[in-house]
């Protein structure tokens, strides 16, 4: 694999364009920019905006692919368990139940996880967990369904768990060939996500491409087992108050996830699929701008109104909001 250090590239010749406006009491106090790529029903390109042919780290976006790597190492996961191995979960109680019997099964113990011990992602389980008295804590970290599974895998095939995070494992060079493969392009870069995995780097039209592979994928393969667990599932690929969730349950057949540093991936059924990436990684420009790049794909659903609603607050008053530019 690449290694992790590496050259930071040259800026981009162009300034991406702007994919957001900030607007409080009608005036533009601020602005993101970044790319984005539509892709038909066919894989075609339909739109590009900015430079989708960049490599970018997808982080979280990149968890459907891991998770079909452990299914091909030979892991057995199905339903919500295979959903919780995509996950960026919102640390609710259903999530962290099922993570520790999740571990159980498969005779571990969350000290054997290597995910940094962390609050819950979401902020309303956060509050809730640090007022009845809980501490970070490895179990808790949003990947850490992940984790599991990529444990489990590393057991069932006699690989080491103490370094099941080194980019030359077994497990991990399987990641690999997972990502290349449905992505349609050769990795240039791989570096380490926050909760310490390997990070693959793809071009965002790669990462919408290998999005549309899992939903258009034959049925019972690992890649459609993975989009068909996350769809059947999305409160444990996300959580109750989280737009993958609201998207994947109220528009059939769609597979949604989105990564650290406002990176967006999405494939509807027929194989449309977009992916996109705001470039000063502000996530409040997510909805806007994933609602409008829905509905340019053709969706009409009620739920874009809400994913893409991020109101500006003055004075406990909505006074502006975060829309999309494009």
């Amino acid at each position: 694999m690449t290694s992790s250090t590496y050259a930071i590239p040259p800026a981009a010749a162009v300034e991406p364009p702007v994919l957001a406006e900030v607007v409080r009491s009608g005036f533009v106090e601020g602005r993101h920019r970044g790319s984005l790529v539509l892709l038909s029903a066919d894989g075609r390109v339909e739109l590009e905006l900015g430079d989708p042919e960049a490599p970018v780290f997808p982080r979280s976006s990149n968890k459907p692919m891991q998770a079909a790597a452990v299914l091909r190492a030979g892991l057995e996961l199905a339903d919500e368990r295979l959903a919780l191995a995509a996950a960026s979960h919102s640390g609710e109680p259903f999530h962290l139940d099922l993570v520790r019997t999740m571990l159980a099964e498969h005779g571990l113990t969350a000290d054997d996880l290597q995910a940094p011990p962390d609050l819950p992602l979401d902020p309303v389980e956060a509050e809730a967990y640090l007022a009845a008295g809980g501490v970070r804590e490895r179990i808790t970290m949003n990947c850490s369904g992940k984790h599991t599974a990529m444990l489990a895998a590393c057991d069932r095939n006699g690989w080491p768990r103490e370094s099941y995070l080194d980019p030359d494992h077994p497990l991990q060079k399987l990641v690999l060939s997972v990502v290349e493969a449905t992505a349609g392009e050769r990795v240039p870069v791989v570096g380490t996500d926050g909760c310490g995995a390997p990070l693959m780097a793809l071009s965002l039209t790669g990462l919408a491409r290998s999005f549309r592979h899992f939903v258009r994928a034959a049925p019972g393969t690992p890649e459609r087992r993975v989009a068909d667990a996350m769809r059947a599932h999305p409160e444990y690929v996300a959580g109750t108050r989280r737009s993958d969730t609201w998207l994947m349950r109220e528009v059939p057949g769609t597979l949604s996830k989105m990564g650290a540093e406002a990176v967006q991936a999405v494939a509807l059924a027929d194989g449309r699929a977009l992916a996109f990436k705001i470039e000063d990684g502000g996530a409040r420009a997510l909805g806007p701008v994933l609602a409008r790049a829905l509905q340019l794909l053709g969706v009409e659903a009620e739920v874009l109104s809400r994913i893409g609603r991020a109101p500006l607050l003055g004075g406990g008053e909505v006074v502006g909001a975060v829309r999309a530019a494009f």
